[in-house]
C-alpha cells in the first residue's frame, strides 16, 4: 500500500482515467460496429464523420496507437465509399 498522500491521489486519479479511457474506447468500438453494419450510404457517411473524430481523439490521448487509428480510418472510409 502507498505511504504518501500524493501516491494515494495518483492511485485514485489513475483509476478515474482508466475508467474514462475504457468507456471512450468501448463506445468507439460500438460505433465502428454500427458503421460496418450500415447499408445506407448517406447514413454511413454521417456515421463515418463521427467515428473518425472519435478515433482521432483516442489516438491523440494515446488510448490507441496512431497507426491503428490510421488503419481504422482507412478501412472504414474504403467501406463507406464502396456502398
Amino acid at each position: 500500500m502507498a505511504n504518501h498522500k500524493s501516491a494515494l491521489k495518483r492511485i485514485r486519479s489513475n483509476e478515474a482515467k482508466r475508467l474514462r479511457n475504457r468507456y471512450q474506447h468501448k463506445t468507439t468500438r460500438t460505433y465502428i460496429k454500427r458503421l460496418r453494419d450500415t447499408s445506407d450510404k448517406s447514413e454511413a457517411q454521417e456515421l463515418l464523420k463521427k467515428v473518425i473524430s472519435m478515433v482521432d481523439k483516442l489516438a491523440k490521448n494515446n488510448i490507441i496507437h496512431k497507426n491503428k487509428a490510421a488503419n481504422n480510418k482507412s478501412k472504414l472510409t474504403k467501406l463507406v465509399n464502396s456502398l
